[in-house]
C-alpha cells in the first residue's frame, strides 16, 4: 500500500512538471518564492478539464483501476456547484437551495449514479488541488473508487483569483 502511494504521488509530480510556468519568480525577504496568482484565461476550460482528466487516470493505472472519461453532464453539475459555492462563499457539498450532489447529477439527466465528489477552496492550480485531494482519505477513495466511469470537472474563478473547484465522478447503470 505504501508502494502505491508513492507511485501515485511519484505520477502527480510528474504531471505537475507540465502546469505552466511564470519565467522570473519573485523571492519575499525570507528567499522563498512568493506565491504567484493562477489565472485561468476563458480558452483555458478543455486542456484544464483533459489535463486533469489525464492526471486523474494515471493515479487509477498506478492503482491498477479503469480509466474515467470526461462526462459533459457531470461537467455541468460541477461548473453549477462551483458556482454556488461562490455565492455561499463556503465550501461545502449543498447547494444554496439544499440540493446535494445526488440532486445535481439527477438535474443534468446523467444516467448513472454518483460516486463521490471532491471540492476545495484555493489559489491554488488544478494540479496542486489533486494533489491535496489525494491526500486526504475520502476524497482519495472517490478519486479511486473502482466504481468511478465518468468524471465531472469545473471550475469558478473570482475576480481575486479565488478557485472554486469541484470534482464528480460517477458509475453508469448496467448496460449503459
Amino acid at each position: 500500500m505504501i508502494r502505491l502511494i508513492g507511485l501515485m504521488l511519484s505520477a502527480l509530480l510528474v504531471l505537475s512538471a507540465c502546469t505552466p510556468t511564470s519565467t522570473g519568480t519573485a523571492l519575499g525577504p525570507d528567499g522563498k518564492p512568493l506565491p504567484r496568482l493562477y489565472r485561468i484565461r476563458s480558452g483555458d476550460t478543455a486542456k484544464i478539464q483533459f489535463r486533469m482528466l489525464d492526471s486523474v487516470n494515471t493515479l487509477r493505472e498506478a492503482a491498477e483501476l479503469p480509466p474515467v472519461q470526461l462526462n459533459a453532464q457531470l461537467n455541468a453539475a460541477a461548473a453549477t456547484h462551483s458556482r454556488d459555492m461562490s455565492i455561499q462563499n463556503r465550501p461545502w457539498h449543498f447547494g444554496s437551495d439544499g440540493s446535494s450532489p445526488i440532486d445535481r447529477v439527477a438535474r443534468v439527466g446523467y444516467q448513472g449514479a454518483l460516486v463521490g465528489e471532491a471540492i476545495s477552496e484555493t489559489y491554488e492550480t488544478e494540479l496542486e488541488t489533486l494533489a491535496a485531494w489525494m491526500e486526504e482519505p475520502s476524497t482519495r477513495g472517490v478519486i479511486l473508487s473502482p466504481e468511478a466511469a465518468d468524471l465531472g470537472f469545473a471550475w469558478l474563478q473570482e475576480d481575486n483569483g479565488k478557485i472554486w473547484w469541484t470534482m464528480v465522478l460517477g458509475t453508469r447503470y448496467s448496460g449503459l
